[in-house]
């Protein structure tokens, strides 16, 4: 139990706090008890009800700790209560004949509705309540055309939200209210009297969109394992420059040798199914380097964080043949930081309205919204999450609008189940209608009505696996399709996962939450190098030079359960074959944007501005978003002589001159 109550204080205390205060211990304890699970597992449960309560601050008392234990109390008797309901119904027997529900109700339900004052039968799992539901046209109101952004108020239905009950978003708390504050020396955006003339933002793709639009779905296995293989054997020729290595410095890690080499490879489990740990370690090598064998680690001797599909290189000796004994892992190189000539720079401040030699205020910082899906709650599809924030990036007049997706979310409940009215639209035949339709009237309507209030605003729209409306089903995914969306021309729609400049600001952005997937899958050995588990998580990405280095996925089943009847989230659909498409080419990017289900954040890794905004609407209660000022970099006088003699660059420095806000929608 010592060891039971160490793990908890490591994963419940909140620093500076080291140990929990022994009532909630105890309650914790308990539940670990009642429910025979690790205090991992009661981690990741915690979690998950922490987003479902919808608050990123849930503080741990004795008063929230009992309010998480009756939680999993009450959704064991759910469980336990449908498991006995599917017993009884298999010793009824198929051919069972259904009892009367009560006096004067027919057996079979057949008079239901014809002969007056015949009592309708509450049953729910037989009878003509549910043949008739399933026939009947969906008592759902509809949707109803309103001017602007505005969706109608009663944009409700009772269509299946798995027992989800949300709070109405006018009456949400807390409104605008800022949670975490990046840089709060540096000063907020001032909007301007009216909207800027011309945009002050150019937008450059760094990323060829093209090579995207590939044929989902047709994998080669021969294709896929080059592309793992090249993977390793171009981290060893970077890893060789980056510690001045000779080649005879790197072996096969599974030839038995009583000498000491260098191995490159992919961290692997040992088992198919189940969580990795330090004693299911191995290193996966690529054919060139050790014939794509896998062979043991031993690991006691390091302290580092491991993850599936990980490509580490580590020091060591096979002396037995039966495992690599590893007694150093090396330090993996970074891509260099963005950098540009100070005559670039200074064409770019002058855009921003700032004289060269002059000093640079707060209207002349550049106004960036982020956003993530999903858009709506899951009892109705208002969308009234996104009119808020289009009112906000018209209010600001804001630069540039991030929307990362899902925005028309595949794991809402309505969207799954086809349980809702279309909206009362001339342009939308009911009989002929799509999901583009939805999303056009839905979702466009107020993009639309941004782009005329604010003309010069750049909004950008990135997939996601989740969204219905890209035919694009694994990941690396293809743009949408603007004109089948009705979007308007300051839409630009890129690919997931992407690197676009915004100025000279190289921003890399991709939909997957693979900071939950790193969280479930990561493996602590020895004492860790950063406490910081939202620091640790975005360096794995910075490391490994890529937007998902974690394979395989996580499981599905793993996954924070979607709002859906089956309530299994859809996962990382991946493509292997086009992995390379998700790699960091030249430099790190200076902003780093990861939407993940883990509570919202701004930090500085690595030179990196890493930035979680949090959804923008919780499954019942109203989420986050993030707004950026990226003041100007001033150029000095020095600075233009050496580009004058020597051509020299100079770096981007964002995180010392962007102020970033997680404000609640």
């Amino acid at each position: 139990m010592s060891t039971a109550k160490a793990e908890l204080n490591e994963l419940f205390a909140i620093p500076p706090v080291t140990e929990l205060p022994l009532d909630v211990l105890g309650e914790l304890q308990s539940i670990l008890r009642l429910h025979s699970i690790s205090p991992q597992e009661l981690s990741y449960k915690w979690e998950s009800y922490s987003m479902k309560m919808g608050s990123e601050q849930t503080k741990l008392n004795l008063s929230t700790a009992r309010a998480f234990k009756k939680d999993l109390q009450e959704i064991l008797e759910r469980e336990s209560r449908g498991k006995a309901h599917l017993r009884s119904v298999d010793k009824r027997g198929a051919y069972a004949i259904p009892r009367s529900a009560g006096k004067g109700d027919d057996v079979f339900g057949m008079l239901d509705g014809i002969v007056p004052n015949t009592p309708v039968p509450q049953r729910s799992m037989n009878g003509a309540a549910k043949r008739k539901a399933a026939f009947d046209t969906p008592s759902v109101p509809k949707f109803h055309k309103a001017d602007g952004m505005s969706s109608p108020s009663d944009a409700r239905t009772n269509g299946n939200t798995d027992g989800v009950q949300s709070n109405a978003f006018s009456e949400r708390q807390n409104a605008g209210q800022i949670v975490e504050t990046l840089n709060a020396h540096l000063s907020i955006c001032e909007a301007p009297i009216a909207p800027p003339a011309e945009p002050r933002v150019r937008l450059t793709a760094n990323t060829d969109l093209k090579k995207f639009s590939y044929k989902p779905m047709a994998m080669h296995l021969s294709e896929a394992s080059e592309v793992l293989d090249d993977r390793i054997d171009e981290f060893q020729s970077l890893i060789q420059a980056h510690h001045n290595l000779e080649v005879s410095a790197f072996g096969n890690a599974a030839n038995q040798a009583t000498s000491e080499v260098i191995a490159v490879g992919r961290i692997a489990s040992d088992a198919l199914e189940g969580k990795l740990n330090a004693s299911s370690l191995m290193l996966e090598t690529s054919r060139r380097t050790g014939a794509g064998l896998r062979v043991p680690l031993k690991v006691e001797s390091v302290s580092h964080e491991f993850f599936p599909g990980q490509i580490v290189a580590v020091r060591g000796i096979n002396a037995s043949g039966d495992y690599f004994a590893v007694n150093e892992v090396l330090e993996m190189p970074l891509l260099p930081p963005a950098a540009s000539l100070p005559s670039t720079m200074d064409a770019l401040n002058e855009r921003l309205g700032v004289e060269e030699g002059g000093s640079a205020n707060a209207a002349h910082a550049l106004n960036v919204l982020i956003s993530s899906g999903p858009y709506t709650a899951d009892d109705n599809l208002a969308f009234e999450p996104l009119q808020a924030l289009c009112e906000k990036a018209a209010e600001s007049y804001a630069d540039v609008l991030i929307m990362v997706g899902p925005i028309l979310d595949i794991e809402h409940p309505l969207l799954a189940s086809g349980d809702f009215d279309l909206p009362d639209d001339p342009s939308i035949e009911p009989d002929k209608a799509t999901l583009n339709d939805v999303f056009r009237i839905l979702v466009g309507t107020s993009i639309r009505h941004l782009a005329l209030q604010v003309p010069n605003i750049t909004i950008i729209l990135i997939p996601s696996v989740r969204d219905a409306v890209n035919k694009h089903v694994s990941w690396p995914q293809e743009p949408f399709d603007k004109k089948v969306l009705g979007l308007p021309k300051q839409a630009k729609v890129v690919t997931n996962p992407v690197t676009i400049s915004l100025n000279e600001i190289v921003v890399g952005i991709s939909a997957q939450d693979v900071l939950w997937d790193l969280r479930r899958e990561e493996v602590k050995v020895g004492r860790m190098k950063e406490s910081d588990l939202m620091a640790r998580l975005p360096r794995h990405l910075i490391q490994q030079r890529h937007f998902f280095p974690l394979f395989p996925p996580a499981d599905r089943k793993s996954l924070p359960k979607s709002g859906t009847e089956e309530g299994v989230a859809t996962g990382m659909p991946i493509d292997v074959s086009y992995l390379k498409l998700g790699e960091w080419l030249n430099v790190r990017p200076d902003l780093l944007i990861t939407p993940s289900a883990l509570s919202p954040f701004a930090k500085v890794v690595e030179s990196v501005l890493v930035v979680n905004p949090g959804p923008l609407s919780k499954r019942k209660a109203a989420g986050t978003y993030a707004q950026l000022a990226f003041h100007p970099r001033q150029v000095t006088d020095e600075e233009r002589e050496r580009e004058q003699a020597e051509g020299t660059m100079i770096g981007h420095h964002l995180f010392d001159r962007a102020r970033a806000d997680i404000v609640r929608i």
